[in-house]
Formats: structure tokens, C-alpha cells, sequence
């Protein structure tokens, strides 16, 4: 797994949103990228995963690239494919970008699952050298308790020097939510003053779905024909 960079801004804020429950981070970052004005500046390459892109609308979409909004100094990292098992290592990639940029602070977008038939509630939680806002307060309420997986997950068991701020969608289901999407990214422009609309958010959220949706499928897919291909020669 190597984190290879193009260009190198300092003093950003890194938002990374990777593929969990309810894609949550996938379309919140990919909504980021469509509102604020970015340029790709990098990309994680990892062979622990089968070599495999994706391309829409005539584009190269990486299983993880790195971008970056100037206006903000905002540096989003967008995931469509993590493969299994690799939280600890994405983690230190990150931590490692955190270091290169001079982050001044890691926002982590996620997806929980629901107790309940309904969801847009919004948690976070905050790492000690980290720091909240009445703003995100008005709209989100800290984490008490929970089991949290992934990227995330190891991210905050590292304890790095750079503070997290992590902000959990309640989702209905395993399934693409681009309604607990939209709720994250509002609570997102409450915290950070991103100033993001939410009145058109929902609908592009629902663009957003489908199309990662579909890109999603078709990777799975494409992984389960190279590991049958893979079997049959061992076979």
C-alpha cells in the first residue's frame, strides 16, 4: 500500500468518507467533490486488492484518490473500493498524508445502523485534542456508546497526534442511503461553515447513490470473476 501525492498543500483539514454502512462516507466525499471546486492530487495504490478501476462518464475512477478544494484548504480523500481487512493499513496511510499536509485536523464521515425503523439522527465524537462547536451541537449529539469498525475505527485506536472529529449517519439499512448522506453533510457545513445548500443536497445524494451504487456492484462482481478465474487455475 503505497500514498503517492502529485502535490502537497499544507495546514489542510482532511474529510475522509470510506466505504461502511449505508455507503455514507462514498457519497458524502462524492457530493464534496461535485459542490466544492477540486482537483485530484493523489491516490493510494494497494495490491492487496485486485488490480481494477472504474470509469464514468468517460473518467478514471480509482479504488481510492486524493483531492483538493483550494478555497477551503480542504483535502477530501474518496473510497469506492477498501477491500477486506485493511483498516489498519489505510489507517497509517492516512496518518502518514496527515503528516505530509500538516493536517490540522482529520474529519471522519460514517455510517451506523438504526435501532429503529427511522434514521437521521447524527452522533460524533471527538478525540481529547480534538474540539466541538455549539453549531454541530445544535444539530448532533455525542457518541455515549458504540462499537465503531473500519477506517475509523483504527484511526482512533492509533491515538495520532492529529485531532479526529468523527460524525456518525444513522442509516435504515446496509443498502446506499443518500437521505442519512445528506444529513451527515449538514452537520458537516455546521461544524466547518462549508456553506453547503441542503436544499438541492437530497436529490444530488440520490444521483450520487445510484451511480456509486451501480460502480459498487460491478466491482464486486468483477472481484468474484477474477477469484473464479484464480481458483480455476489452481484447481
Amino acid at each position: 500500500m503505497r500514498l503517492v501525492l502529485t502535490k502537497k498543500p499544507k495546514n489542510v483539514t482532511i474529510i475522509e468518507g470510506f466505504p461502511g454502512f449505508g455507503l455514507i462516507g462514498t457519497i458524502a466525499t462524492e457530493f464534496l467533490m461535485e459542490h466544492l471546486e477540486t482537483e485530484k492530487i493523489g491516490v493510494v495504490e494497494m495490491q492487496e486488492i485486485p488490480a481494477m478501476i472504474a470509469i464514468h462518464q468517460n473518467k478514471v475512477i480509482e479504488p481510492i484518490s486524493i483531492h483538493y478544494n483550494k478555497k477551503h484548504n480542504i483535502v477530501l480523500i474518496h473510497a469506492i473500493n477498501i477491500g477486506k481487512g485493511l483498516g489498519w493499513k489505510l489507517a497509517e496511510v492516512i496518518e502518514e498524508l496527515a503528516k505530509s499536509l500538516t493536517a490540522k485536523q482529520i474529519i471522519s464521515l460514517e455510517g451506523v445502523g438504526s435501532p429503529t425503523a427511522e434514521s437521521g439522527r447524527i452522533f460524533y465524537y471527538a478525540t481529547k485534542n480534538g474540539t466541538t462547536s455549539k453549531l454541530l451541537e445544535s444539530v448532533a449529539r455525542p457518541l455515549q456508546e458504540g462499537i465503531i469498525v473500519g477506517v475509523t475505527g483504527a484511526l482512533l485506536a492509533r491515538n495520532i497526534s492529529t485531532p479526529i472529529m468523527a460524525l456518525f449517519a444513522e442509516a435504515k439499512s446496509g443498502m446506499p442511503d443518500s437521505k442519512a448522506a445528506a444529513h451527515i453533510i449538514a452537520a458537516l457545513d455546521a461544524y466547518t461553515g462549508l456553506q453547503v445548500d441542503p436544499k438541492p443536497l437530497l436529490k444530488q445524494a440520490q444521483v450520487f447513490e445510484k451511480k456509486l451504487k451501480g460502480i459498487v456492484t460491478k466491482g464486486q462482481k468483477a472481484e468474484e470473476v477474477q477469484e473464479d478465474k484464480r481458483l480455476s487455475y489452481v484447481g
